[in-house]
């Protein structure tokens, strides 16, 4: 099995239940392919670089996953199909970070 982090980027006009609800049916295909979901993490509605099919915005979330490598087409494939889903990146990393990650620490310390 390998480590991946998966980010989902998420259509603007979406709910954040509905972001949510999209990510529980992620971690399921990843159960479904024979992996476990590790820790999610919901970074917000953010602003893109560029407009990507008319969003201007988009929500984002992070999945760390533990995943078969030839899983990850399947899983890959997925995001394509769905209409909702307007990027995707799966890196595949040695292993998984314990604590939160850079963009959720930038969170926690602005807070502050």
């Amino acid at each position: 099995m390998a480590y991946y982090e998966s980010v989902l980027v998420f259509r603007q006009d979406l709910t954040e239940p509905q972001v949510k609800e999209k990510a529980g049916k992620y971690a399921a295909v990843v159960k479904e392919l024979g992996g476990d979901v590790k820790s999610t993490e919901f970074w917000g509605l953010k602003n893109l670089a560029y407009v990507i099919r008319k969003n201007r915005k988009a929500h984002y979330v992070m999945m760390n996953i533990e995943l078969p490598g030839v899983a990850i087409a399947e899983l890959e494939r997925r995001c394509r199909i769905d209409e909702d889903v307007i990027r995707y990146l799966n890196v595949r990393v040695e292993k998984l970070a314990d604590g939160p990650s850079v963009m959720m620490k930038k969170n926690t310390e602005e807070a502050e």
